[in-house]
């Protein structure tokens, strides 16, 4: 341990005359400081650490619980308000109407299906169909654990989106998960407006 440095008789008279002419912050006594005693420091708290359990990534996740932030899109479509005839409307979820066409997306990467979407909504729209089936497949479940969520079939989460935007939204009335008979959850309805 170092030994303290004595302030020589010029230092203490300059420190002395600093003291006297200093103004306290607020009220409280100035120190006095005794360069004859060192201080003592306190000796440190020793502080137990817990031991901190192991941690798993989402080990806390309750499973048998739907932890999505978003609902399922099939919920979310069937749950948007109808915009075409409610009749036409409930006999096309049943698959009582047939469509006029049908692209099938299952397969084309991202880059390839939305300008052939895009091109085949178009194009229908100009031909007067009303009623087309667009199918994008289920997707594939991934092979590998994920640290979020992942969605399985980006083309299946991708078309409704596409649709809703421009130039497609102007052309679309209704989009709906295809009844069994035309692909389920792996296929869409879509219900254009009519031509002017």
């Amino acid at each position: 341990m170092r030994k303290p440095r004595n302030l020589s008789p010029e230092e203490r008279a300059l420190w002395d005359h600093v003291t006297r002419a200093a103004t306290p912050i607020d009220d409280a006594p100035a120190p006095i400081i005794d360069d004859a005693v060192p201080t003592a420091k306190a000796p440190n708290p020793v502080r137990s650490n817990p031991r901190i359990p192991a941690f798993k990534l989402g080990s806390k996740v309750d499973h048998r619980r739907d932890n999505d932030l978003l609902p399922a899109l099939a919920a979310s479509l069937r749950a948007s308000p109808v915009q075409m005839d409610a009749k036409a409307h409930g006999k096309m979820k049943r698959g009582k109407m047939k469509p006029e066409a049908r692209i099938d997306l299952h397969g084309m990467t991202v880059a390839e299906a939305h300008p052939a979407l895009r091109s085949f909504i178009l194009s229908e729209h100009a031909a007067g169909s009303r009623l087309v089936l667009v199918i994008t497949g289920k997707g594939r479940a991934k092979d590998y654990d994920a640290p979020m969520p992942v969605r399985h079939g980006i083309l299946r989460h991708n078309v409704p989106q596409w649709l809703r935007l421009p130039p497609l939204n102007h052309l679309v009335l209704q989009i709906t998960p295809a009844n069994i008979r035309h692909g389920g959850d792996g296929a869409y309805y879509v219900y254009l407006r009519r031509t002017r």
